[in-house]
This record gives structure tokens, sequence and C-alpha cells, in this order.
């Protein structure tokens, strides 16, 4: 089993950037894809972005394309989303994911490892 905690999350103004941090333990970190997700209050949880455990293979959700940017240290067993151009709707809780797949996939049915998540606020 793997373990996640993340980190990262705050209040941050409309335009701002912040950067996600995930840190994990447990199984070999590197024999898996990558994900996070956010879930805002009363709705579904939602795919953000998912990254291969190469890391030469990405995915993003059409609405974070081009503002936000996954990463990954096979080293330090760390995940990172790093959030530029932040908008009130991004307001919620992150998580991060491991998935057996080989490659990045937005499917949350895919994912087996979940962190507890991070909360991001944006204001206007």
């Amino acid at each position: 089993q793997v373990r996640f905690v993340e980190s990262g999350g705050g209040l941050v103004q409309a335009g701002g950037s912040l950067r996600l941090s995930c840190a994990a333990s447990g199984r070999s970190f590197r024999a898996y894809t990558m994900g996070w997700f956010r879930q805002a209050p009363g709705k579904e949880r939602d795919f953000v972005a998912a990254i291969s455990w190469t890391r030469d293979n990405t995915y993003y959700a059409d609405s974070v394309e081009g503002r936000f940017t996954i990463s990954r240290d096979n080293t330090k067993s760390a995940l990172y989303l790093h959030m530029n151009s932040l908008k009130p709707e991004d307001t919620a809780v992150y998580y991060c994911a491991a998935s057996p797949q080989t490659r990045p996939t937005s499917t949350t049915g895919a994912y087996d490892y979940w962190g507890q998540g991070t909360q991001v606020t944006v204001s206007s």
C-alpha cells in the first residue's frame, strides 16, 4: 500500500499562484501513474491532471490546460501541481492519487490510493 500527504493549499487571490505537494510513503512510488483531482462543495470529484511514472506523458483537464503543471520527483517520492492564473472556480479540496495504469488517465475509478486532500480557496 502507498500513502500520501498533500500540502501547499491555502487562500490566494484570483490571478495568483500556488504549488501543491504530495509526499508518498510505503510501496514504490515510481510504479504508479499519479494524478490530481479536486472536489468543490456539493460537486463530484473531478480530474485535474495526471503524469506517468516516466514523467514523459502528462494529461490535463481542459479547464486547467495552460495554467497548471503537474510534475513528479521519483527520487523524493513527491508529486507536485503548480497552479498559475488561479480563478475562483478553482476553489476546491485537491487530492493526489495513484493508479497502476501505465498511461495517465482521468478515470477516478482507475486510482487505487488517495491522499486526505488540501484546501485551495481562490478569492475574487
